[in-house]
């Protein structure tokens, strides 16, 4: 699966999410369901500024072994998330309809980060 593809199944796992599971939405709520363990996937968006806000996003993601997908548009991940405005990540904690897009962005991820 290449980079785009993955956006947009990104996008498409947080809109399913959104009617049928449960989202966290914005960086502190982020934060806290990587460290609960509940966050299924996690999606930031490239541009959010200043950066520092999300940086400590990826690493938290690699220790807790939680698939995370960057995509380019906080506007774009906000309103896939159904609010209105961009937010600069959300974490997927309860899958809903969108399980088998998760499974297919994680193990896409794990095949890239050469883990199998």
């Amino acid at each position: 699966m290449d980079e785009k593809q993955l956006v947009e199944k990104a996008y498409e796992a947080v809109e399913l999410a959104k009617t049928s599971g449960k989202l966290r939405k914005g960086t502190n709520e982020t934060t806290k369901a990587i460290e609960k363990g509940i966050a299924k996937l996690v999606v930031v968006a490239k541009d959010t500024n200043p950066a520092e806000i999300i940086m400590h996003l990826g690493p938290l993601c690699k220790e807790k072994k939680v698939p995370l997908v960057n995509v380019p548009s906080k506007i774009e991940l906000g309103t896939a998330a159904g609010m209105g405005i961009g937010t600069s990540s959300i974490a997927i904690i309860q899958e809903g309809e969108a399980k088998n897009i998760i499974k297919q962005i994680s193990d896409s991820l794990q095949v890239e980060n050469g883990s199998s």
